[in-house]
């Protein structure tokens, strides 16, 4: 079978070399000039199953009023007459109950913790080296945020998830940089969460794929819409005006995701969750942070890859936007410089923004289209795409070759 997979972010470069490995003939299309161009290459980085609560919690709709008036939330919005964006805010809101959040929260939870297995394997065979590093911190200004985050987190350690509470003390002693530093009251020591270079794992898995499995890669070529003839997509049109044709699609374009699936009639609920970021050259190894984390009082990641550290912040949604207004950097560099004021040549940064693709519920999906026997979905990840990248390519081969998925899909399909 002929496969054409749309998306050339670490989640389609994954699913194409996984389908390629199972048989399929895979091109893979990507509108930049290199893979992982996009959000891929700005995030910050952090495979974090512990890190999968979903964004629907009954404490969002109050954090949604509170950014509209301009207050520092987890998430924004930035108010604009769009019905799009309206229809997926009410079914957002929809998710907000105790119940729901911890359905959703679990489903987010068992594929990120069986991603960072699948990662781990894939650069393990293919030999791909990421600045792989173990354990994160999730740094709490006071007492009772991190109770409150511990209490959280009771959904996830019931299913195995290895965490602990550290002291300020226990902080230093595990992070040196942070020994002693003021506003930290303690952390949440992801003991199995890690960090990796999510743009030099998907660009090597694309070499492999290329080189070791016979897919194509065609860079530079944007895919504009899709053409379907009854219940099969016959084909992908670029914007050159090409035809592209295969025995079937995979849509996993991230946030372009439901722009192309509009084309031929087919709503994905999906919107951009637009975050900002900004890496610095580390000049003073020494003075780096060993591992990553979240600064959870004033809602920045950090993680130290390679030779550079990098800060990443927020989930505004502001429809497509990528532009990067300089005062949006400003509290991304306090951070930085509070927490490793010597570490880094904050005059020499590189200031960006990356769109993530995120469902109301929170789960990506990862199923085949309703109307459309030949086309499949694996997108809507939001801000765990590089923790279930892997893992999510493997469901979908499963799922398109009928054999059983390597974790339940409740909650996966189409809604």
């Amino acid at each position: 079978m002929t496969t054409i997979v749309i998306g050339g972010g670490v989640v389609g470069v994954a699913t194409a070399y996984e389908l390629a490995r199972d048989g399929e003939d895979v091109t893979l299309v990507e509108r930049d000039p290199t893979v992982a161009s996009g959000a891929s290459a700005v995030n910050a980085g952090l495979i974090t199953p512990g890190h999968s609560l979903a964004w629907a919690s009954p404490q969002a709709p109050g954090m949604l009023v509170r950014s509209v008036f301009g207050a520092r939330t987890v998430i924004r919005v930035r108010p604009r007459p769009d019905p799009r964006l309206a229809r997926w805010g009410v079914r957002f809101l929809r998710e907000c109950t105790p119940a729901r959040f911890a359905r959703n929260t679990l489903v987010k939870y068992e594929l990120s913790r069986y991603s960072q297995t699948c990662i781990d394997e894939v650069a393990e065979r293919e030999g791909i080296a990421f600045d792989r590093e173990q354990g994160l911190l999730y740094l709490f200004a006071d007492d009772e945020a991190l109770t409150a985050a511990w209490q959280r987190l009771g959904v996830l350690h019931e299913h195995g998830l290895e965490q602990r509470i550290l002291t300020a003390d226990e902080v230093g002693q595990l992070e040196p940089v942070l020994a002693g530093a003021p506003g930290i009251a303690g952390a949440v020591h992801g003991v199995t969460d890690g960090l990796g270079d999510s743009a030099a794992f998907a660009r090597q898995l694309a070499d492999v794929a290329v080189a070791d499995h016979g897919v194509r890669l065609e860079t530079s070529v944007t895919v504009t819409q899709l053409v379907a003839e009854g219940s099969r997509v016959v084909a992908a049109v670029t914007d050159t005006g090409d035809l592209l044709t295969a025995d079937r699609f995979v849509l996993a374009a991230g946030t372009f995701t439901p722009l192309i699936a509009e084309t031929i009639g087919l709503r994905v609920p999906i919107e951009p969750a637009k975050g900002y970021s900004a890496t610095f050259p580390i000049v003073d190894e020494s003075q780096a942070p060993l591992r990553g984390g979240v600064d959870e009082s004033r809602l920045v990641a950090f993680s130290r890859l390679g030779d550079r550290l990098r800060l990443t912040s927020t989930a505004e949604f502001a429809g497509w936007d990528t532009t990067t207004p300089t005062e949006r950097f400003a509290h991304i560099r306090d951070v930085a410089a509070s927490w490793f004021p010597h570490a880094a040549d904050y005059d020499a940064g590189e200031y960006t923004s990356g769109l993530r693709p995120a469902t109301p519920d929170g789960p990506p999906i990862i199923d085949r289209s309703p109307r459309h026997t030949n086309l499949w979905v694996n997108a809507g990840h939001g801000h765990l795409g590089w923790t279930m990248s892997c893992g999510s390519a493997r469901v979908l081969t499963a799922r398109i070759a009928g054999h059983t998925p390597p974790v339940p899909v409740d909650g996966l399909g189409w809604r």
